[in-house]
């Protein structure tokens, strides 16, 4: 009887990140089922490297920092079936080639979303309630005269009006998370109907109702041509002078130079920030000097808890796939152009 040759498969995230996104556990769950060749670097891969490395190998797992699958890589692909993103979005590393050659791609950016979305629930508490500015003003004063100087007028999340900017994954949990606050919740996405948008409890509007409408507005839309700079000098005057934004998508979806004017005219009450049109946030961006608004590095995605898991969630897609079952997190490319 033929012995049946095992499954190859190539990580090319260092060890360092590695064990960042990883429990022992997965690493030997997929041991088990593959020959795995771990990526010995303590580097990323170079273009060259995965192009010699990815020869023989019938799935590769990648990460952030991973080399791209551009058409000469995949030249030498000659077994290559499944590519498993352990991160968010694919968009840096697979080109249309790796489509047309018909090789599946599965990414964790689902259970990234979880994360984004209790930032972003965090985020609409903070500038509502202004607990920042609280703990600021008691760690550096020591005592309670915070309450009684009343520099800011704080709001209940319960009972609001809620914009979101994109139905994607992050919206969508966001959504589940805002439900016990009995909002009313507005969607603008144009690539989703209405009906969708209805089963969960939300009213599809056009672009200047939510931002007339809104109390908080809230990004989750992909960076594409249609989304870059969506919200200028016309838009955020649009907006109510009470309301604030969220951006834990991408940060060419706002045009930064007119929000610095928004904030600092009063023209809305505040923002915060995770993501910016040029990261790292530049020494001498206006954004620092402003009060009303909250900046973050770019953090929204995966907790260090979350992270931790998701080189799992590729391992069982491995798995899944390797086995002929169905997969949960497979990508095509049509879903790319709306995909943050």
């Amino acid at each position: 009887m033929e012995r049946k040759e095992k499954i190859k498969v190539l990580v090319t995230v260092p060890k360092l990140l590695l064990e960042e996104i990883s429990r022992p556990e997965d690493r030997d769950r997929l041991e088990e089922f593959a020959e795995v060749i771990y990526n010995d670097k303590g580097r990323d891969l170079t273009q060259e490297e995965l192009r010699e490395m990815i020869r023989g190998v019938d799935g590769c797992i990648t990460s952030w920092g991973s080399p791209r699958f551009t058409k000469e890589v995949l030249e030498n692909a000659d077994r290559l079936k499944v590519i498993g993103h352990a991160a968010g979005s694919v968009k840096p590393y697979v080109t249309d080639e790796v489509f047309k050659r018909g090789i599946v791609i599965v990414n964790a950016a689902d259970v990234i979303a979880i994360s984004v979305a209790e930032f972003a629930l965090a985020m609409i508490l903070n500038c509502l309630r202004r607990i920042p500015e609280y703990v600021y003003a008691v760690r550096e004063r020591r005592d309670w005269c915070i309450k009684r100087e009343r520099k800011f007028f704080t709001y209940d999340l319960r009972g609001k009006r809620i914009g979101i900017i994109g139905f994607g994954r992050v919206a969508r949990n966001l959504v589940r998370l805002l439900k016990p606050f009995d909002v009313d919740i507005l969607v603008y996405d144009p690539y989703v109907s209405v009906d969708v948008v209805r089963v969960f409890g939300c009213r599809l509007v056009d672009l200047d109702t939510l931002l007339k409408e809104s109390d908080i507005v809230t990004i989750h839309a992909a960076l594409t041509e249609e989304t870059y700079h969506m919200i200028g000098e016309r838009e955020l005057k649009l907006m109510k002078r009470t309301a604030y934004l969220i951006n834990t998508a991408r940060g060419a979806i706002i045009d930064e130079k007119a929000l610095v004017k928004a904030l600092k005219e009063g023209w809305i009450a505040g923002a915060a920030l995770d993501v910016y049109e040029k990261e790292p946030l530049p020494k001498d961006s206006p954004l620092y000097e402003l009060k009303n608004v909250y900046l973050t590095p770019h953090i929204a995605g995966s907790s260090d808890e979350r992270r931790h898991t998701i080189f799992g969630v590729i391992v069982e897609e491995f798995e899944r796939f390797f086995t002929g079952k169905s997969l949960r997190y497979r990508i095509v490319p049509e879903m790319l152009k709306f995909q943050a």
